[in-house]
């Protein structure tokens, strides 16, 4: 009963204990430089701008990759950026 009782107990606190914290969310960009707007929750429940053009046609701060469309994306994972956007062109560093 006892043995039980332990297991129970910790079962609740180990998601507790380990819970993983998100992901800061990086360098946002400057809406005013980008044409599209908005933005969507990632896997680590971080908002994260939409792929977007920028207006003078360069990198806006923040972007991690460049999409065949022309876009630039700011996700922070490599699994679906691009997506709709005709697939990666560039990974930025």
């Amino acid at each position: 009963m006892n043995r039980a009782i332990l297991l129970l107990l910790a079962t609740l606190a180990c998601p507790l204990t380990y819970a993983k914290a998100p992901a800061a969310a990086g360098n946002p960009p400057d809406e005013t430089q980008l044409i599209e707007h908005g933005s969507y929750t990632n896997k680590d429940g971080n908002a994260v701008h939409r792929p977007a053009h920028s207006k003078s046609g360069q990198k806006p701060q923040g972007a991690t990759a460049q999409c065949r469309d022309g876009s630039y994306s700011f996700s922070q994972h490599h699994r679906g950026t691009c997506s709709r956007h005709g697939g990666v062109l560039a990974w930025l560093g």
